[in-house]
């Protein structure tokens, strides 16, 4: 499948806070809020949304074209996507300026606290999917991205009859009511979280039929741990949640669970099996530190998703058997990747 992923390519600074975040905020004192939370552990790890999906895609057997903008520390990272599989001829360097930064602090129940510098980001805007062949693209991804860009590649992709996936999700409170509704309502795929459904029918004034409605396909919510919900013309389904071996960082579920359920796309399979695709890679993103730590093998994968099929009373033969033969097989993650980490 010949697929361009937009959206915001940047380094995460991950924190921990060894509490919960709800026990120091007032209630009453919300208006003037001004709270610090003292972290023991940070990390940094290559990520952002455009390039988390990517990689996943790659782990799965795409080749995808990742299309954004990224700063003069962009090298290391660089070779690290493509020798994982990702297609970087579409990321420009702005050499002025630093590559997107993303930081967040999770507290022990998996509560998030984030801030975004732009950066190169910012420049996404000057870019333009009319500088490639249409007719050479069967899905655009427009994921959180600058909010300019993100209406542009949406105004680009319904002028000329590009399928796309509109995954507005962090840019919501950015985007105006009348951005959200052009993006969703040209949109092939909707897919976001159930806050971020909730923020995207107020802002755009839609009734929540209306917003899972909008899109020519689907609309998919995921929902944490109880699963995903995916509502098409034919009916809804409900997706279960694939339960992780073990729970480290949540950064990049969601990006994971996008491309598992792309590669089900891909594979033309049913929307319940697609969603479980997103589900099991979503599982493995979340057992790991960072959104591009975790790694598998198409054999690991296929064994996985067995299992989850299985459990759900499922046939799996034919799924599995169009994994395992699937195109562009991505390599496995080096056991020692110094050569690749992040400046």
């Amino acid at each position: 499948m010949n697929i361009v992923v937009t959206g915001s390519i940047a380094y995460d600074y991950l924190m921990t806070f060894p509490g919960r975040f709800a026990e120091h905020l007032l209630p009453d004192k919300l208006e003037k809020l001004s709270v610090s939370f003292l972290v023991d552990e940070m990390r940094k790890q290559r990520g952002g949304c455009g390039a988390n999906i990517a990689y996943n895609l790659a782990l799965l057997g795409e080749r995808p074209r990742l299309m954004g903008t990224v700063g003069q520390d962009f090298d290391a990272y660089r070779g690290w996507l493509e020798w994982c599989g990702v297609d970087t001829s579409l990321v420009k360097t702005e050499p002025d300026l630093f590559t997107a930064s993303f930081f967040v602090s999770t507290d022990q129940v998996g509560n998030q606290i984030a801030n975004f510098y732009t950066g190169a980001m910012a420049r996404a805007r000057n870019l333009s999917l009319l500088n490639l062949d249409p007719e050479q693209i069967d899905l655009v991804v427009i994921s959180p991205n600058d909010p300019q860009a993100m209406v542009k590649y949406a105004a680009e992709c319904q002028a000329h009859g590009i399928p796309y996936l509109y995954d507005p999700s962090q840019q919501i409170v950015r985007l105006t009511g009348e951005e959200l509704t052009a993006g969703v309502e040209g949109a092939t795929l909707l897919v976001v979280n159930e806050y971020e459904f909730e923020m995207l029918r107020e802002k755009t004034g839609l009734s929540r039929a209306e917003v899972e409605s909008a899109p020519q396909e689907a609309c998919v919510v995921t929902m944490g741990e109880t699963g995903s919900r995916i509502s098409t013309r034919w009916g809804t389904y409900r997706i279960p949640a694939s339960k992780p071996r073990c729970i480290d960082d949540p950064t990049g579920v969601g990006d994971a669970y996008r491309a598992g359920l792309i590669k089900g796309l891909a594979l033309e399979l049913p929307w319940p099996v697609a969603g479980r695709l997103g589900s099991v890679a979503a599982a493995y993103a979340l057992e790991q530190a960072g959104p591009q730590s975790h790694s598998y093998s198409m054999a690991e994968f296929v064994a996985r998703l067995d299992a989850c099929l299985r459990a759900d009373g499922m046939a799996s033969e034919a799924v599995l058997a169009a994994l395992r033969y699937a195109k562009h097989a991505a390599p496995s993650r080096p056991r020692d990747d110094r050569d690749h980490e992040a400046p």
